[in-house]
This record gives structure tokens, sequence and C-alpha cells, in this order.
């Protein structure tokens, strides 16, 4: 009813591989990444490892060709998908469980290297679909291994012959200060003591006029109110 959908930030632990779905003939790319947190130790003073997560990740359709074709052991990557486990049973009859991945989005942290994206060409390329077990089954599926010679793609083709070079990048220099264009200077005056007064200044000012004003000009307040003769 509920999927765990999440992202685990982490590096690829395998080279990914396609498989074959045994008994629909479809094909899925799967890999293994891990995630392990850092931690401060008082005691030493310096950071180690903390807690891991390892997981199996499989990838469907164009995710599958992209991540073929761009991802090797030990890329540092960022993967968004479901995660749930699976219950089988080896060779030994021992239950077992393992956590796995339906991968939905995969991209590189570009927080740890530099890349540069390539798009998709509108061309049918083989389809990939979904599903996982021990080494042969994914999904609950019973999987074959991929030769090399019917692989629809492998690390690195379809991208341009540039990809193989070490791409350089431009450093970031200083910021440069902002100009102000002509004419949006503030007017500033030539002559001397053209400061604006201050608050002191313009207080005695207005007492100076009030002071200035004839008495006829100001209201008069009567203490009392005068009685009127009959």
């Amino acid at each position: 009813m509920f999927d765990t959908n999440l992202v685990v930030v982490g590096n690829a632990l395998t080279t990914p591989e396609w498989r074959r779905i045994a008994s629909s003939g479809s094909l899925v790319a799967n890999f293994r990444i891990a995630s392990t947190a850092r931690r401060f130790d008082r005691e030493t003073n310096r950071w180690v490892d903390g807690n891991n997560l390892r997981v199996r990740v499989t990838a469907w359709r164009r995710l599958a060709e992209g991540i073929v074709t761009s991802v090797q052991v030990g890329d540092p990557v960022i993967v968004y998908g479901r995660l749930y486990t699976r219950d089988w049973t080896d060779d030994d009859n021992k239950a077992r469980v393992s956590y796995e991945m339906e991968a939905f989005s995969i991209g590189h942290d570009l927080a740890r290297g530099r890349g540069r994206f390539y798009r998709n060409k509108a061309v049918p390329l083989a389809g990939a679909v979904e599903d996982a077990e021990a080494e042969a089954m994914i999904g609950g599926e019973l999987t074959l291994t991929v030769p090399a010679g019917d692989a629809p793609l492998g690390f690195g083709e379809g991208l341009p012959p540039s990809a193989d070079e070490e791409p350089t990048f431009p450093e970031t220099g200083p910021t440069a200060p902002l100009s102000v264009p002509p004419g949006s200077e503030p007017p500033v005056s030539d002559s001397p003591g053209s400061e604006p007064p201050d608050d002191d200044e313009l207080t005695l000012e207005v007492e100076r006029l009030v002071a200035e004003q004839p008495a006829a000009a100001r209201r008069s307040r009567r203490s009392k109110r005068e009685p009127v003769a009959a």
C-alpha cells in the first residue's frame, strides 16, 4: 500500500551489468552502491566511518542504458528510487533478506567532481524492464547474464569522442566590483559647506521662524471662560 521512496548518496561498488529476465526476455541493468556515514570521534579528534548501507540498484529502459554507459566502480552517485526488502532462500536452504532499490533517477554527485551532460538522441534502443533475487534473481524473476557481444550498450558508447579527454573548466576568480552606469550618481555640490543640516540645526530654525511670526497670527488660548455681561 505504501512505498518507501528515498534518496541514497554513495559510491558504486560494482560495474553496472545487463541482466535478462528469463521468463520474458526483457533486459534490466543492476549494480550495487554503498553509503557510509561520517562522524566525528572526540576521543581521537578526527572523522571516522559510521554506519553504512549497501543496496542493490536496478534500473529499466532508458535509465538502464544511461547508467551502463556512464557509471563505473567508485563513482559517487545519487540514486532516487523505491527501497524494499526481498526474502529468498540460498543454496543451503537458509532464509536470507536483501535490500534492493528500484531506481527512478540516477546521477553523479557533482559536489565531488565535474561532468558533462549529453542528451539522449531520439533513437529507439533496446528496452530495459524491471525486477530482482540472489545474483540471478531480480524482482523474483530468474535472470541470465547477457554476454558482452549481445549487450546493447557498453561503457562510454554513444558519447562524443571528446568525452575520452579530460575536460577543462574555467576557474572562478574574484568577483569584479559592480559598475555604476553613467548619469546614475547622486548630484554632489561643489560649494564648500554644503553638507545637509543635522537635526539640531533644523529644530533651531523652526523655533526661530515661529518666534518671528506676529502675535495676531498666533492662536490665543483662554485659561477661563470670561463672563458675558447681561
